[in-house]
């Protein structure tokens, strides 16, 4: 059933009908897209999820949490933990986490299908595309020899903690920010993206960023991730929208339902490629670090993915690293010189 967010102004009902309408005249991609996710995910994700690679180990059905508690806001994360980023150092060895990935054959890994450019259906073909995917075929081809043995599952922001925690996947590359909060529950990988919070509203817009603008304004976050909790720690005034996916939140854009986006801005310039009536306003009022998510106690695979990671660096401008971005993010996401430098800890 779809639920639509009541105007906190009857008397704009009209005007945002009409805005919306005046927009998807002009916009397919993402309705088309959501409409080809739909039936893609029931045709091919479904069968994948339940042919899993050990019986028992991951069960097919993704469920909805009874609640789902929002991260802290990333400025306050300091205060519980000295260099998230800091990872386990690398290493090529064998563990228990990677003998029964090679035993099961397959890499189960959970992505997003909705993130234009990251991870997404691409409508060619059909097949999962973008930057994320790219770097699960590294992982999956340094582990099981094979770039293409692993079963991908589409999960939402909310399940990414919730899907390794129970064991239905064995990573979660899915655009997911490394912080405090998070390490103590799952266990992450070195960065691999830098990112930052930014605000995404039409063009012509009064919103100016995170601002004051926001007042009296229907902002748009997905559940469970850093602009939530952003959201919640300083609202500016604003009417806070929660969905489960950030697709999801372009699409009630383009609906008219709400006002303006919060998001990473590495997912907003993806967005706004998809739909040129909207624009990032304002500056990034975050520094964000994208890592591989694992099991806490998979130190084994934490460490062999921290490897892949460094061989998926090397080479500068040849590098896999940089012939990914350059496929997937350069054309929406210009001017990015390189990853992130790794951080290690001890232990």
């Amino acid at each position: 059933m779809r639920i639509r967010v009541k105007s906190h102004d009857e008397g704009r009902d009209g005007a945002g009908v009409r805005r919306a309408a005046a927009r998807l005249r002009g916009w397919g991609g993402v309705t088309a897209m959501a409409a080809a996710c739909a039936v893609t995910a029931a045709a091919v994700l479904l069968p994948l999820a339940q042919a899993a690679p050990e019986a028992g180990s991951h069960p097919a059905v993704v469920r909805e949490p009874a609640s789902m508690a929002a991260a802290p806001a990333p400025w306050t994360l300091t205060d519980t933990c000295q260099n998230p980023e800091a990872s386990l150092s690398p290493s090529a060895g064998d563990g228990p986490t990677i003998e029964r990935i090679r035993k099961a054959g397959k890499l189960v890994a959970g992505v997003d299908q909705n993130s234009f450019k990251w991870g997404y259906r691409n409508p060619v073909d059909g097949r999962l595309d973008g930057f994320d995917i790219a770097l699960v075929k590294a992982i999956a081809k340094d582990i099981l020899g094979d770039e293409n043995a692993v079963i991908y599952r589409a999960i939402p922001t909310s399940q990414r903690v919730p899907a390794l925690q129970d064991g239905r996947v064995d990573v979660v590359v899915r655009t997911m920010t490394i912080n405090c909060k998070r390490l103590e529950d799952v266990a992450f990988s070195t960065a691999y993206f830098e990112a930052g919070q930014q605000v995404l509203a039409p063009k012509g817009s009064p919103i100016t960023g995170y601002d004051a603008s926001l007042k009296g304004r229907r902002i748009c976050t997905a559940a469970g991730s850093t602009a939530e909790a952003a959201l919640k720690a300083q609202p500016y005034g604003s009417v806070p929208v929660s969905v489960p996916n950030q697709l999801d939140c372009l699409v009630r854009l383009q609906l008219g339902e709400v006002d303006g986006i919060i998001t990473d801005n590495a997912l907003a310039a993806g967005q706004a490629a998809q739909d040129p009536s909207v624009r990032l306003v304002g500056s990034p009022f975050t520094k964000e670090f994208y890592g591989v998510a694992m099991k806490k106690d998979a130190s084994d695979l934490v460490r062999r993915v921290n490897k892949v990671l460094e061989n998926y660096r090397a080479g500068g401008d040849n590098s896999p690293w940089m012939q990914a971005y350059v496929t997937h993010l350069k054309p929406v996401l210009p001017g990015v010189a390189g990853p992130p430098a790794p951080k290690y800890r001890d232990g």
